[in-house]
């Protein structure tokens, strides 16, 4: 069997405990697709994996990665609109820190011909969880006002343009005026400096208490009591991480009074069958405003794969303003 460098996790710990490896290419099983990849994208989950907090679920690669480009080999094919050669970009639950990694049919998308490689693998993992988050759970529509917790990240900045790009008013938070002038420029109308503003203040001020629609949190922890507070009748609260901690107390009459909802999800371990209809929906919706150049991933860094370690070290910084890509030669 043919063999191929991988990044591992050699234990639990800083950056410089992924370690690349030889390991043997992986095969493409039933409604799987082989792919050479060309670029893979650094999330968060992929930091905490290496820290130990996040193992991959049952079933899935322990090599690290959940977003590549590559080119289509070989796999099973019938029925797909795949075809070897053509370059796409998929979701995976792991296995993306490597030369080739096995995908299913039903999370791989086609590459729009203006994007480069390292655009392409910055895709999968944020559109497939803002889709899902904000316009699926979240219920975004157009008109309606969404704030952004942390706007600069590969999450913020893609619910900013997609949630413009489809006609929504977008607010965001950010941790210095240079990234609140970078939410002001992906189409964002205001940007709140959480570091010298209070975002809850802000909101109640400038919608003159209505609040707003849905709001995209991250932090979790004490900041829901205060999105609570700031959130127009109706609305939706939806979660999608908890940096802030998982405990979070708030008054639930309020709830009740202006019939707020409280969602949230985590995307890594749902079903192919899921996550290949969360694909169906981006190339019906997202995908024509891709090919437009209505909306395009962010890219704060692209390193050659070998730095995977100095891009962990540079997630950790909390300094980017978009993704973090690494590509092979």
């Amino acid at each position: 069997m043919t063999s191929m460098l991988v990044a591992m996790i050699s234990q639990p710990g800083p950056p410089e405990v992924l370690r690349w490896v030889s390991r043997d290419r992986p095969e493409p099983g039933p409604g799987e697709v082989l792919l050479r990849v060309r670029a893979f994208g650094i999330n968060r989950p992929d930091v905490l994996q290496r820290k130990g907090l996040y193992p991959p679920p049952p079933g899935a690669s322990d090599i690290p990665g959940l977003e590549v480009c590559g080119e289509v080999l070989s796999g099973d094919l019938r029925g797909a609109t795949l075809r070897p050669g053509q370059r796409v970009c998929a979701l995976l639950t792991g296995g993306g820190y490597a030369e080739y990694c096995v995908a299913p049919v039903g999370q791989c998308l086609p590459v729009p011909e203006i994007l480069s490689d390292a655009e392409a693998a910055a895709l999968p993992e944020t559109f497939f969880t803002v889709w899902h988050n904000v316009f699926e759970r979240g219920a975004l529509k157009a008109g309606e006002l969404l704030l952004v917790q942390g706007g600069t990240s590969g999450i913020g900045t893609t619910a900013i343009q997609l949630a413009h790009a489809l006609g929504a008013t977008v607010w965001a938070t950010a941790g210095s005026d240079m990234k609140c002038q970078a939410c002001l420029d992906l189409g964002a109308v205001r940007a709140i400096n959480y570091r010298t503003q209070d975002f809850a203040e802000q909101v109640r001020e400038h919608t003159k208490g209505r609040g707003v629609d849905v709001l995209l949190d991250m932090v979790a922890g004490d900041y829901v009591a205060r999105e609570l507070g700031c959130m127009a009748e109706d609305g939706r609260l939806v979660i999608i991480a908890v940096q802030g901690g998982t405990a979070a107390g708030f008054d639930a009459s309020l709830l009740m009074r202006r019939r707020l909802t409280i969602t949230g999800s985590t995307l890594r371990a749902r079903s192919v069958a899921f996550k290949s209809g969360v694909a169906l929906a981006l190339r019906d919706k997202v995908w024509p405003l891709m090919e437009a150049g209505r909306v395009r991933p962010r890219l704060h860094a692209v390193l050659p794969a070998e730095q995977v370690a100095q891009a962990h070290a540079l997630m950790e910084t909390g300094q980017h303003i978009g993704k973090i890509v690494l590509t092979w030669p």
